[in-house]
């Protein structure tokens, strides 16, 4: 090859990669202070990786283990970013910045997983659907660890498909690797295994390719296994969950049913593994096993298996290069070309108000941040506070500064000292004598028509408010409700 033909392939190689990863950093960095809004999810992230190592491992025990090292990799990078970024750009794009990184980089492998199994165009066209995708837009500007999971299961899929090419033990090892650090980030990546072996299977790969992958498999299962048994421990974290949410069953069901429309368009893959033995399974496995997991136990929330999207960008962006590619070749006609061209900026022209949306405050279940100043606007120094359920008390943990001054009555220990997520609360008496000693109260908890706890704390809150106390004022903003009680006459008054 000529060193002019050698350059030119270059630059088309790295325009594969650089453009998807390009306009995945851009939307990624597009609205990313989201006008400092952090929700509760975040909330908790930046409070477990601000406590010092000790006691993050010690919190970890009785609670949030499955994140865990998500929260280590967040207290090292939030270590030099306090120190040196923060003052600049705060603490919600701190929260930030790591998973629109790590979609940047999962944008970067899908495109070149795209190019392996069909060819450039293809590469380029899966990695720029794949940034389009509004879920993964979202999930790049979130403080969690569902943007890391994601792209560590790109990048082993990526390195499966070349040991299926040319078996080296560097690549299974490294597959291996990959695959095990995304486990323990999320236990739910685990659910990619079965649509690589799904992969595997399909292509019909020699016996040795099939074994090297079952050694890679029950290695990855086997290095997960102690922190899957030590999890059961603390499955009532997800004890929330009950039915899928309809929204995002749609949205598995929209991009499944598109999926498999683009394997009706004729595509010659180019390597072992076939662009449909990986696209669809990984596509269409993790949400469905999940499903089916979730009818003996809850636990269905799509970011669980985001990593699903990546096989509809494949499947999506090995049609579009095949049926936008130029007018002429294999007998397409410009007229033809030219519809699919428009369809594709409509598609993209419906996306952008909801690309918009994803980076206002209102589409996150609540604000953090927007809690906590309208708190401070209507409390006084010395006024009780209550945070109702207690799990609200999170609502804190990024701004205590706008608490100071308020006696939180239920507490019996912090969430530091306590080594759990919310605190301790006293018992359903000690918290009626302390709501009754003083005049003022002011209530952070849940807006309205949200179901209430029977515990014998809110029973004893709930009750004592409606026998002793009467509404000032209640404002609600995203996702609480902020309402002053007073004994009568004490309205005006402090605590």
């Amino acid at each position: 090859m000529s060193p002019v033909a050698a350059r030119g392939a270059w630059v088309a190689q790295g325009a594969v990669v650089l453009m998807p990863a390009g306009l995945m950093l851009f939307l990624g960095a597009w609205g990313i202070r989201r006008q400092d809004a952090i929700w509760r999810d975040e909330a908790v992230t930046y409070d477990m990786a601000h406590r010092g190592l000790a006691d993050l491992w010690a919190t970890l025990q009785h609670v949030d283990v499955v994140h865990g090292l998500y929260y280590v990799l967040m207290h090292l990078w939030f270590a030099g970013y306090d120190a040196t970024l923060r003052g600049a750009f705060g603490d919600a794009v701190g929260l930030r910045l790591p998973s629109v990184a790590a979609m940047t980089v999962a944008a970067a492998g899908v495109a070149l997983l795209g190019e392996r199994l069909v060819g450039r165009r293809a590469g380029l066209l899966a990695g720029c659907t794949f940034a389009l995708i509004p879920v993964v837009q979202q999930y790049a500007q979130e403080g969690r660890s569902y943007a890391m999971v994601c792209a560590l299961v790109v990048w082993a899929s990526l390195l499966l498909v070349q040991a299926a090419a040319r078996p080296r033990r560097k690549l299974w090892l490294g597959y291996t690797a990959l695959m095990l650090f995304a486990c323990l980030l999320h236990e739910f990546a685990s659910l990619a295994l079965p649509a690589h072996g799904a992969a595997v299977i399909l292509a019909r790969l020699p016996r040795r390719v099939l074994r090297s992958w079952l050694l890679a498999a029950v290695t990855v299962l086997a290095g997960l296994a102690p922190l899957a048994v030590f999890s059961t421990r603390q499955s009532a974290q997800i004890s929330w969950l009950m039915w899928p949410d309809p929204v995002q069953l749609l949205t598995f069901a929209v991009l499944a049913v598109l999926g498999i429309a683009c394997t009706r368009v004729r595509i010659r893959s180019r390597g072992p593994i076939g662009l449909r033995a990986l696209g669809l399974p990984l596509l269409l496995l993790p949400t469905l096993l999940l499903l089916l997991l979730s009818h003996v136990e809850p636990a269905y929330v799509d970011r669980y298996v985001l990593y699903y999207v990546v096989g509809f960008a494949l499947l999506a962006g090995a049609a579009l290069a095949r049926l936008l590619r130029p007018p002429g070749e294999l007998g397409q006609t410009r007229g033809r070309r030219l519809r699919w061209t428009m369809t594709v900026v409509l598609i993209v022209a419906v996306l952008v108000p909801v690309d918009v949306h994803l980076r206002s405050p209102d589409s996150r279940v609540d604000d953090v941040t927007a809690i906590a100043h309208a708190l401070r606007e209507v409390a006084e120094p010395g006024d009780g506070l209550l945070f109702m359920p207690s799990r609200r008390r999170i609502w804190r943990a990024t701004l205590p500064r706008d608490f100071r001054g308020l006696h939180d009555l239920a507490l019996a220990e912090s969430p530091l000292a306590s080594r759990t997520l919310y605190g301790t609360e006293r018992s359903g008496e000690a918290i009626r004598s302390r709501m009754l000693s003083v005049r003022r109260i002011v209530v952070a908890g849940d807006p309205d028509g949200q179901p209430v706890d029977d515990n014998d704390q809110e029973i004893a809150k709930r009750t004592t408010l409606r026998e002793a106390f009467g509404i000032c004022r209640s404002t609600q903003v995203r996702g609480a409700r902020i309402t002053v009680y007073a004994r009568p006459g004490a309205c005006g008054g402090g605590g």
